[in-house]
């Protein structure tokens, strides 16, 4: 079902496993109506996660999460998540670590749905109010 790289050299607290999240993935998979499917999770440092958004998105910093859409019939995509900005926004907006990582790994598998916040103020509305339904349930 999930496939998690750590490649960050920041090690991960035990409560976000393997198993954490495979059962969001699986939750927010079949709250859209998607059967289970192959997903790969990636941790980076800020110096990878910077190259990778300005490699794929134009924008020369690092952010909290970037989705890779495959499609492929063995995986959906491939989600990179940077431990360190995660720990930043967390802060920044009064979450636990747990918390915001599993906010910004349910908001990479909407993308890979198809959600798409930066098309319009209505589908950023949209895509919030699952994140939020997914991230409490």
């Amino acid at each position: 079902m999930i496939e998690v790289n750590n490649l960050s050299g920041i090690p991960l607290s035990g409560a976000l496993n393997k198993k954490t999240f495979s059962t969001v993935a699986k939750k927010v998979l079949s709250g859209e109506n998607r059967k289970t499917e192959n997903l790969s999770l990636a941790f980076v440092d800020k110096a990878e996660m910077k190259k990778l958004n300005k490699k794929f998105r134009k924008k020369n910093k690092s952010t909290d999460v970037l989705s890779f859409l495959l499609n492929e019939k063995s995986c959906l995509g491939e989600i990179v998540i940077c431990p360190e900005v995660v720990a930043e926004n967390a802060e920044k907006y009064g979450n636990t670590f747990k918390k915001e990582a599993l906010k910004v790994f349910i908001h990479g598998i909407l993308h890979l749905l198809g959600y798409d916040h930066e098309n319009s103020k209505e589908e950023a509305e949209i895509m919030e109010k699952k994140q939020e339904k997914y991230l409490a349930g």
